[in-house]
């Protein structure tokens, strides 16, 4: 199980992060022991601190987590994913997803419809494009939602030394789970996944999909980033029970993920926690998370209890796991976790 991190966003806190912070935090991360570093598109683009990761880093796996693919199209992807492929030496992986229908036409002005199978054609275009870079062959991809037919000498960079890069899918529910299984080269989990639902879902709907497609689970990558609670002392732990507590209750406010509450029987929950999202009750929100929950969604306990407990819930389940704590973890705490993950 690789173990990983992320750049481009707040390390340790809520403090706000720039292009500048990028070079150290890749150092930073390579030095700690990650395998990897995921970005995600907050409030910044996720490409550009892989760049700069790229540059200061030698063995670390560079991904987005996620990339908004319809806030693009496949043209503009295939490039930057290529061009991010070739400068990090074969290191980089296109971690891409839908977010949401308001996000997308509002904020991004994009259209939205049929976000299954628009995803779907989305990935078929990239491969289509890549094919035609590689063999010089003409580009004929024609879609429901996307067609490119164009493709002059010029415009195209030719083949890519280090092939093509991964493409890997966020999903929750079962029909985005199945293209990410027929289509992709592997599955973002959300981090508001338990143990319970990743054995007894997710990984089930993976293999449907991947025995669709005529592959196996070896030939396949799944990443999760995982919620961890823990401090160097009785302060630092209140408060990162609160970070998690906090997180988690604003995940299980959202209608989409309500059936991973269901499942744990906790359907009433997501119905109170929804309603005060609603009139913008984020304090009170975090007071509903009890310890059950907390323990269950999070990994729970002192610095050297963390890595023993990941590798119990989740080793042989997930391939990548990223260490997520939405709070002011420790330095020396995160390089002792990712310690104990490698022994």
């Amino acid at each position: 199980m690789k173990i990983d991190g992320n750049v481009g966003g707040p390390v340790n806190s809520d403090a706000v992060v720039s292009l500048t912070d990028i070079a150290a935090q890749a150092q930073a991360a390579e030095e700690v022991g990650y395998d990897g570093v995921w970005t995600a598109e907050t409030s910044h683009d996720p490409f550009l601190p892989l760049m700069v990761a790229a540059e200061r880093s030698s063995k670390l796996t560079l991904g987005t987590s996620i990339a908004v693919a319809f806030a693009r199209n496949p043209m503009t992807v295939a490039t930057t994913a290529n061009d991010l492929h070739a400068y990090s030496e074969g290191r980089f992986i296109l971690g891409l997803g839908t977010q949401i229908k308001a996000h997308i036409e509002r904020r991004f002005s994009m259209p939205w419809s049929e976000p299954v199978k628009r995803m779907r054609e989305f990935i078929g275009a990239l491969h289509a494009i890549w094919t035609s870079w590689e063999t010089g062959d003409p580009l004929r991809f024609h879609g429901d939602f996307y067609r490119h037919t164009l493709m002059t000498p010029m415009f195209s960079p030719g083949v890519n030394p280090w092939g093509r890069p991964a493409v890997m899918l966020a999903a929750v529910g079962p029909k985005m789970t199945a293209v990410a299984a027929e289509a992709a080269d592997g599955l973002l989990a959300h981090g508001f996944t338990t143990e319970l639902y990743m054995r007894e879902v997710t990984i089930p709907q993976v293999e449907a999909g991947l025995r669709t497609s005529g592959r196996t689970r070896e030939q396949y990558t799944v990443s999760y980033p995982g919620l961890i609670a823990t401090g160097t002392d009785e302060r630092s732990f209140e408060a990162a029970c609160r970070g998690v507590r906090g997180q988690i209750s604003f995940y299980g406010s959202t209608p989409a993920y309500r059936g991973v509450l269901d499942m744990h029987g906790w359907g009433d929950l997501h119905e109170e926690l929804h309603a005060l999202s609603l009139r913008g009750e984020w304090q009170t929100m975090a007071t509903l998370i009890d310890d059950d929950v907390l323990n269950t969604f999070a990994v729970v306990g002192e610095p050297e209890q963390i890595g023993p407990e990941v590798l119990r819930r989740f080793d042989g389940l997930v391939d990548r796991f990223s260490i997520y704590a939405p709070y002011d973890l420790d330095d020396a705490v995160r390089a002792r976790i990712v310690a104990d993950l490698h022994a």
